[in-house]
């Protein structure tokens, strides 16, 4: 799909498309670099625009945290299939154990990894966004009709917006 299919989003447009779809989907693949391959794995972000930071409750076991130490620049990737929405965002990430960030950021959905907030396994991962892109199409059925349509008239479809922006 080239440019020419798509409506290109001012970057104030898609900086607020961006953050709202990141915080609607929620669930990304989060990916670290271990110093010779990607690694991804699917994560609950907790999106605070007003922070310029996404979050995650992660554990104190696990590869990624080494990951993070040695290699901070991390990708996150939010898929809504079904939506034909698309968000990637680029950043810096750093991990800690700040007990009141994770207290207010529990939730009981968490309870199916900890019994609770005060769990000492967890820790706090805080990714600070750097770039990010936003793919946001119409649905199957929309893009499925305009895909036809084109295909009769030769004419280009216009697919939806895209945008990218410096976060």
């Amino acid at each position: 799909m080239t440019e020419q299919n798509n409506n290109i989003l001012s970057t104030e447009e898609a900086i607020d498309r961006i953050w709202d779809l990141a915080k609607k989907i929620d669930i990304c693949m989060l990916t670290t670099w271990d110093g010779e391959q990607q690694r991804s794995r699917p994560m609950s972000a907790r999106v605070r625009r007003e922070e310029h930071a996404i979050y995650f409750l992660t554990d104190l076991e696990g590869h990624k945290l080494t990951e993070i130490d040695n290699y901070p620049h991390v990708s996150l990737a939010w898929a809504d299939n079904g939506g034909h929405k698309y968000v990637v965002i680029a950043g810096e990430a750093e991990v800690s154990n700040d007990r009141a960030k994770i207290a207010d950021l529990w939730s009981d959905f968490d309870k199916a990894w900890w019994d609770d907030a005060n769990d000492p396994q967890i820790r706090l991962l805080r990714v600070v966004p750097e770039d990010g892109e936003v793919w946001d199409s119409p649905n199957m059925i929309v893009t499925g009709a305009k895909m036809l349509v084109a295909a009769v008239t030769g004419a280009k479809t216009d697919m939806g917006d895209t945008g990218k922006a410096r976060l």
